[in-house]
């Protein structure tokens, strides 16, 4: 977050699929979300532009819920980002799609998005690097990824390939 950009600019999709969960009485299972940020310095630094998009399966008192939760609205992790956002470009309802086969996850809106992240390689077959991180979404743990080939998004005019480069995932457990 605070490091410069290796290739001049940092960009990231936050992709979330929630397998339980809700907001007061508003049950939110097997519903997902992605915020997508691209920043021209150091992500610490702010000035982010970002969309948000949600699941197209969810209701309007699930999208109020998802917006409340994922904009920080109400506090919790997201909260941190929010200050860092200098311009947003929306939230749209899309069909999202989440997978996790093995170790690999990925998630994808047709047209826009299709990132895929597996773990950086080890001298173990099949291991995965956990890192304390203290990284927002999980500050516990999160497991080291670099991107598979294909890991691009394209919208709003914005437009990166993230294949090859840093990566993260983790279960998460968020409540208040």
């Amino acid at each position: 977050m605070t490091a410069r950009p290796t290739d001049g600019d940092c960009h990231v999709a936050l992709l979330f699929h929630i397998n339980q969960g809700a907001y007061g009485e508003v049950k939110l299972d097997g519903l997902n979300l992605v915020v997508c940020a691209s920043s021209d310095g150091p992500m610490g630094n702010g000035n982010w532009t970002g969309a948000t998009y949600v699941d197209d399966r969810a209701d309007e008192r699930q999208t109020e819920a998802l917006g409340a939760i994922f904009s920080g609205a109400v506090g919790g992790p997201m909260a941190i980002f929010a200050p860092l956002f200098g311009k947003s470009l929306g939230v749209k309802k899309a069909p999202i799609t989440f997978k996790i086969d093995g170790k690999v996850r990925s998630g994808s809106i047709p047209g826009v998005l299709s990132m895929s992240v597996e773990p950086l390689p080890t001298m173990a077959e099949g291991g995965e690097i956990w890192a304390e991180t203290g990284h927002p979404v999980n500050p516990k743990k999160l497991a080291l990824a670099t991107g598979r080939p294909g890991s691009t998004y394209a919208d709003y005019g914005l437009k990166w390939d993230n294949s090859g480069r840093n990566g993260h995932y983790a279960a998460i457990n968020w409540s208040n």
